[in-house]
This record gives structure tokens, C-alpha cells and sequence, in this order.
């Protein structure tokens, strides 16, 4: 597998039209940028490098959204197809609190193209990438047959039917509540603080688990098109609970990390208390991640930038952490695994790096020969970058979290302060199992 370190690369600013091409100069090693190590100098800029991904968009929607979900829709499985469709629901962070709304996105016309790991025009001799990259360029605004390849992105606001659940606390100018045509399933007033970890179970449609600012984790059952709130809450952790993952194995079992440093495993059918907890990281675990695909793996990243992969099968004879990475040097904003390859996963960072990972790989030097030999370039890869990092992408500011979709093998899709942005890195669709065979 090859690794595409990172998608910038630095670029004169002040090029001039006409200038001589790369191509009519010697050719210099490439120099890999790694983000918070090395420095741009006078008169450069990073610029996004088109080559490194299959399809890459950006888009917002007036505010900031700092959490969304991807929706399962019925246009197929394992799509690999352009262009692409996909479905998700935010919600904003206003200004001012009236101003936040939940929405539904429908993105459409998504656009990208499958690339060759090793260009085709490398290896039959063709140095000179001026004339692809100028293609790449306006490849970008319409197709061969003129059509244009930018995305489409329908919003379905549903903040109406928030203002009416509102307006359902106060009162009418005559005494009365305000008529509703959708009034609430279920109210639960048991969370005694804010909390940002909530969790719907993948085995049983409805139940569902959300955490607080004081320790507490509820569990809600559905019950005849409503839901039945425990009052008693689980207790366990001794600071706020920041997420909550439910087994992808286990119907009953799930996971919780929290501002103590500590990762514990429940079982609700028996009592309120885990039925274990380890000690995860020195400093607060922001996120967690249940590998659905191997069920015995359980990703977690830290507010000092660093995240473990933990196996659960061996959490009671000791240290379960059987991979550890510093590469990050701000909290971890998110986690995930991808739903088609058990080894890897996708991380963001408040360093302003959306990170991917196969855990996997080791050091190749002969595979790393051979593509060098392929491509007739010589990189200057830093010796201290783990072999298991497999793309860097940056461009987005304050980034929160990130998801992969569950029918688009390789697409990953984040949001930050700054807008969503749909990734597609080559290095990751292409290595994928053939899914539609």
C-alpha cells in the first residue's frame, strides 16, 4: 500500500504566466511538508494538490455545524460509482441561540475520479505533469460532456418544528398553550447538567444512551412509539462522561470514556455500576470507537493529542493497549473506524489535521524502492512518521468531528468552524476489498 503523506504542497505565490514549467529545470527532491514541524518561507503558500484525492468538495450552510450524522439511504451498497449522493442531519451553533436549527442535507452530483496509486503517466515514462494538473483544473468545473461537476446540495430545514416544540413551554395570550401539530414523544428532565454523549443502539432500533456533565449515563427504552427513561442513572465515572459507543457484537453491551481518564465497559442487564474500567489515558478521553467490523478492537483519543487502540480480549490480564500514537500534538476531536476495513481509521485533531490510519502496515523499504523507481522521483520521507499514517489532509479550521460513510467505501466527510468537506484520498478507495464483487 502507498502512502500519500500529505495533500499540500508549497507553491510560489508569485508564479508568473508563462514561466517556465518544472519540466525545463532540474529536478529537485521532493520535500514531504509535515504539518507543525516545518515552516513556509518567505512568499510560499500551501496549496491543496487535486492528485491526491479521487473527489474533494467543500461546502457550509451559514453557521457553524459541530456535530452531524451521515443517513442511510436506499440508493445502494458499496457504491463506488461518480457521481455520488448522500444524506446527513446537522445541527447549527448560532451566533444567539434562536437562531439554531437542525437540518437535513441532501448532496448530490458529488463528483471525483478514480485514480492509479502509481500514474499511468509515470510509469510509461511521461514526466511532465503541468498539462494533467491544468486538465485536473477544469476537470473540476464540468465533465467531458460539458456537464457541470459541482455538487448539489438541497437543505431541508426543520427548524419550524423546533420553534414549535419551543413555544409548547409558554403560554397563549389567553391562558393557553399554542395548538401544535406535532407535540413531543417523550420529555426527561433526569440529566441534572449539559452533556454532549448520546448513542443509538445499532442492534435495537429506538434504544438509546446519553451521558451528562455530572458522571450520569440514562438509558432509554422505546415503548409503544415513545420511549421509558430510567431515573436511576449508571454511575461509574467520576467526571463527565464524553462518549458513549454501544457494541457492535453485543445487544446489551457498551462503552463509555470520560474526563477521568478512564474507559469502562457495561452491561445494562446487570446493575447500574460497569463491569470493568481502565485506566485509558493520563489526561481527559474525549472519544471513543467500537470497530464494527472487529468487535475485540476499541480506538480512544486524548485531550493531550494522543490515541490508543485497545483489545478488549486481554483488558483483564493487564495493559489492553496494543497501539499508542502521539502524532497528534492537540486534543483528538474524533474518532472512527472505517466500516469496510477493519484496520483502519479516520482521526481529527484540533491541530487542524484530519489523520488516516491502517494498522497494518509496517516499514517496506523494498516496497518504497520500487515505487520510487516507478514514479523516477525521489522523496525525502521523514523517518519519523509512523508507517501506518496514510493521509494527511488539512484546509479546514477548528475541525470537530468526522464520519465515514457506511455505503461509499472511502468517502469520509468532517465539519469544522469553517463548513463541511467531502475526502475521497486515492490511497484509500483504491487499496479497499473489491466490495461489489
Amino acid at each position: 500500500m502507498v502512502r500519500s503523506i500529505n495533500p499540500k504542497k508549497a507553491k510560489r505565490k508569485n508564479k508568473k504566466k508563462g514561466e517556465a514549467s518544472s519540466s525545463s529545470v532540474p529536478s529537485m527532491p521532493t520535500r514531504v511538508w509535515q504539518p507543525g514541524v516545518d515552516k513556509l518561507e518567505e512568499g510560499e503558500e500551501l496549496q491543496c494538490d487535486p492528485s491526491a484525492y479521487n473527489s474533494l468538495h467543500g461546502f457550509h450552510v451559514g453557521w457553524p455545524c459541530l456535530s452531524f450524522d451521515i443517513l442511510g439511504d436506499k440508493l445502494g451498497l458499496n457504491r463506488t460509482e461518480f457521481p455520488h449522493t448522500l444524506y446527513m442531519v446537522a445541527g447549527t451553533q448560532a451566533e444567539k441561540a434562536p437562531l439554531n436549527s437542525i437540518g437535513l442535507f441532501k448532496i448530490s452530483n458529488v463528483s471525483g475520479k478514480r485514480r492509479d496509486v502509481v500514474p499511468k503517466t509515470l510509469v510509461n515514462g511521461d514526466d511532465d505533469m503541468e498539462d494533467d494538473e491544468d486538465e485536473e483544473s477544469d476537470s473540476d468545473e464540468e465533465s467531458e460532456d460539458g456537464a457541470s461537476t459541482t455538487p448539489i446540495i438541497q437543505v431541508w430545514d426543520m427548524s419550524s418544528h423546533l420553534n414549535a416544540l419551543a413555544e409548547s413551554e409558554t403560554e397563549g395570550k389567553d391562558g393557553t398553550a399554542p395548538v401544535l401539530n406535532q407535540a413531543p414523544l417523550v420529555n426527561f428532565s433526569g440529566h441534572k447538567d449539559e452533556g454532549y454523549a448520546i448513542d443509538w443502539s445499532p442492534a435495537t432500533a429506538g434504544r438509546l444512551l446519553s451521558g451528562d456533565c455530572m458522571s450520569m449515563i440514562h438509558l432509554w427504552e422505546p415503548a409503544s412509539g415513545s420511549w421509558t427513561v430510567d431515573p436511576i442513572p449508571l454511575t461509574g465515572h467520576t467526571a463527565s462522561v464524553e462518549d458513549l459507543q454501544w457494541s457492535p457484537a453485543e445487544a446489551n453491551v457498551f462503552a463509555s470514556c470520560s474526563v477521568d481518564g478512564t474507559i469502562a465497559l457495561w452491561d445494562v442487564r446487570v446493575g447500574k455500576t460497569p463491569a470493568l474500567s481502565f485506566k485509558a489515558h493520563n489526561a481527559d478521553v474525549n472519544v471513543i470507537s467500537w470497530n464494527r467490523l472487529a468487535s475485540c478492537m476499541l480506538a480512544s483519543g486524548s485531550d493531550d493529542g494522543a490515541f490508543s487502540i485497545h483489545d478488549l480480549r486481554v483488558i483483564k490480564e493487564g495493559d489492553a493497549k496494543v497501539a499508542h500514537f502521539e502524532y497528534h500534538k492537540h486534543p483528538i476531536t474524533s474518532i472512527e473506524w472505517s466500516a469496510h476495513e477493519s484496520s483502519t481509521l479516520a482521526v481529527s485533531s484540533g491541530d487542524n489535521q484530519l489523520t488516516i490510519w491502517d494498522l497494518s502496515l509496517e516499514k517496506d523499504e523494498e516496497e518504497e524502492a520500487e515505487f520510487k523507481a516507478q514514479t523516477k522521483e525521489q522523496v525525502n520521507t521523514p523517518q519519523d512518521l509512523p508507517p501506518q499514517l496514510l493521509f494527511v489532509h488539512q484546509g479546514q479550521k477548528d475541525l470537530k468531528e468526522l464520519h465515514w460513510h457506511n455505503q461509499i467505501p472511502g468517502m469520509v466527510i468532517s465539519t469544522a468552524a469553517d463548513g463541511f468537506n467531502i475526502l475521497m484520498p486515492y490511497n484509500i478507495q483504491n487499496t479497499l476489498p473489491d466490495l461489489a464483487a
